[in-house]
């Protein structure tokens, strides 16, 4: 019963139901995906067939989607002749399933079966909901590409936590990961590096070797198809008018021309601000609207995600093509040109049944009315657009940032910026304190960041990510109490459990005792802050 995150409420099991051969799925109308979910995942791992049953036969779960439940809530009674799972919707019997995956045991999380392994359940009632509605997870493939299997398997490890929001962020200076045929050189030139800095920007260390990949149109509908079937949306997001260099390297055009020599530009190879910025003209409007017409097309999400953040202005101050803008719409600076910019887009999108999402730098300048905010440097942001009436997803990067260091012992591998632990994550508070009960009906969700500059490929991003992104999921799911109250050591414990199901998983974590050799970076360039990070 070590579960993952806590349930809302829980019977304490009695007894325990036997799980064989016999075994069968009865799927109610709407509960076909998590029929199909279950026989492919516990059928493979336990080798029962799970095969379709009638509703007065022992022996069998009954899936069924009950209207008058929260959607994604769910209701799981296990008893000695079977098993009854409801859920307020698709998705809230699918949540259910994961929990009953828990309940088998870590073996349940494994390919294929194990010889003479038995399966039983702990008898019990569990009565569940999410507290937030965005749960998510970015992931950062542009700095390092990962393959299309990879992100199916975050997809996967996402579900088994009841997170439910992939922001996949897909174009930045070091690469762009996204098909778009009316632009091919995006891809052709703008998904690959000639050499990548290995460590903080300020390591001399190099990796020698052309770095990219990416997407096709079909990869994305896969992966996009693959989310839907877990209940999770994908929410993309194409960075303007900062992060660009990509494509500005593609496509020379889209820069400040009259700053720099745009065609001398290549895809960036090392991390950190980069001031080469789309230029605010026209031909960059059409030039991004052709890109989100096809994005659109391929991505169904409400929220689209435009970036918008560490937009440098030193190249529109010097621009007189930039200026001739400021002055002809009647701009105060080079900030209400920014917010121009992402307004433009806003009013594209809404005009077309979606709304813009950007990291917190969008409330410099105004903000469009139907835009909802990424609040990304501490909660200042989230607190002034709350405020202001957007929406807001909370994801602070003193708190959230998986990419920070886990400890601050010295064979952490590449430490970047403040110490946040476990526990630290664990009392992560997503609604700032500062907001009346109105203005927090704003906060949607919060999401974990994982920006992978120095996590070269999976593995690291599976240290940065285990065990804290566990923590994080019960903080946006279950009805914790205040940061302080706590029950951390309850929370170790039941990792202690879950530790064994990452295991199975194949999850290259962070041991609680620290990192295995092999996942150490000795000699490789960090960043590490020391003290407490800032809580603003």
């Amino acid at each position: 019963m070590e579960l993952i995150p806590v349930p809302h409420q829980m019977e304490r099991p009695t007894g325990f139901l036997e799980v064989g051969d016999g075994f069968g799925i009865e799927a109610g109308p709407g509960t076909e995906g998590t029929a199909r979910w279950l026989r492919a995942t516990l059928g493979a791992a336990s080798g029962l067939a799970l095969p379709p049953k009638k509703g007065d036969e022992y022996d069998v779960l009954h899936l069924s989607v009950r209207p008058g439940l929260d959607a994604e809530a769910y209701r799981l009674g296990i008893a000695p002749h079977g098993i009854h799972l409801h859920g307020g919707s698709p998705a809230g019997v699918f949540w259910g399933a994961q929990t009953l995956r828990q309940l088998l045991g870590p073996d349940a999380f494994r390919r294929a079966p194990l010889p003479g392994r038995t399966w039983r359940l702990p008898l019990t009632e569990i009565r569940d909901f999410p507290r937030f509605r965005w749960r998510g997870l970015m992931l950062d493939v542009a700095r390092h590409f990962m393959p299309k299997d990879g992100v199916l398997r975050y997809l996967d490890l996402m579900a088994a936590h009841k997170l439910n929001v992939f922001h996949f962020h897909l174009t930045d200076d070091q690469g762009w990961r996204a098909e778009i045929r009316k632009y091919p050189r995006l891809t052709e030139v703008g998904a690959w590096r000639e050499r990548t800095k290995f460590g903080h920007r300020a390591s001399p260390l190099w990796e020698e070797k052309p770095h990219g990949g990416y997407y096709t149109q079909d990869d994305i509908r896969e992966i996009v198809a693959y989310a839907a079937e877990r209940h999770i949306t994908v929410v993309p997001e194409i960075d303007v008018p900062g992060h660009s260099q990509a494509a500005i390297a593609a496509y020379p055009e889209l820069g400040n021309t009259d700053v720099i020599d745009t065609n001398a530009l290549s895809v960036w190879d090392t991390w950190g601000i980069n001031p080469n910025v789309l230029a605010p003209t026209d031909n960059t409007l059409r030039f991004y609207e052709g890109v989100f017409e096809e994005v659109l097309e391929l991505f169904p999400s409400e929220f689209i995600h435009v970036g918008g953040d560490e937009c440098l202005k030193d190249q529109w101050r010097q621009s007189p093509t930039a200026q001739e803008r400021i002055r002809e719409l009647g701009l105060k600076d080079e900030d209400e040109l920014q917010a121009w910019f992402i307004g433009h887009f806003d009013k594209w999108l809404a005009a077309r049944g979606r709304r813009l999402i950007g990291w917190d730098e969008i409330l410099e300048g105004g903000l469009a009315e139907g835009a909802a905010v990424s609040s990304w440097r501490g909660y200042a942001g989230g607190v002034a657009a709350a405020r202001a009436g957007h929406d807001v997803v909370m994801c602070p990067e003193q708190q959230v940032y998986l990419d920070h260091r886990q400890d601050a012992g010295a064979d952490e591998p590449v430490p970047i910026g403040h110490v946040r632990t476990l526990e630290d994550v664990y009392r992560f508070e997503p609604v700032p304190a500062e907001l009346t009960p109105q203005e927090a009906r704003h906060v949607l969700g919060t999401q974990a960041n994982v920006w992978t500059e120095v996590m070269e490929d999976h593995a690291r991003v599976d240290y940065q990510a285990f065990p804290r992104l566990a923590a994080f999921a019960e903080v946006a799911w279950s009805s914790l109490p205040a940061p302080a109250e706590r029950d951390f050591a309850g929370f170790e414990r039941r990792m202690a459990a879950h530790y064994a199901r990452l295991d199975a998983l194949g999850v290259a974590y962070r041991p609680p005792t620290g990192p295995r050799p092999w996942q150490r970076r000795p000699g490789v360039l960090g960043r590490p802050i020391d003290g407490p990070p800032p809580n603003r």
